[in-house]
């Protein structure tokens, strides 16, 4: 039985919401410039966690990890920029800021224990 990695498929759902809510916000506010930076940083996380996947060290692992976690905060940004120009509203900002920031704590969590578990 094959091990599920639950970062990889977080950040694989959570790419999968940030392109329903691009679909929505350009279809239903013609709004295209910020969602279209949420939808660019909503699927590079899942892509550099991929690439963190495949690194060809530790180094190379938090280095990539740490371009996702980037990615994720810079989701939150864009989130609360739509928030508040009323491009979204209470209910739906919420829903997916919680999902973005609960993304961002388990990439912290795996960057923190893998730099101890590299320095001892």
């Amino acid at each position: 039985m094959k091990k599920v990695n639950i970062v990889r498929e977080k950040s694989f759902q959570f790419a999968i919401r940030a392109i329903r809510l691009f679909q929505y916000i350009t279809k239903s506010k013609q709004e295209y410039v910020l969602s279209k930076q949420l939808l660019c940083s909503g699927t590079s996380i899942g892509a550099n966690i991929r690439e963190a996947d495949n690194a060809v060290s530790k180094a190379d692992f938090i280095n990539k990890m740490g371009i996702a976690q980037k990615e994720c905060d810079e989701v939150i940004y864009w989130l609360e920029l739509l928030k508040a120009t009323d491009y979204l509203t209470d209910t739906e900002f919420i829903s997916v800021y919680n999902d973005a920031n609960s993304l961002l704590k388990l990439i912290r969590t795996i960057i923190l224990n893998t730099k101890r578990n590299l320095a001892s």
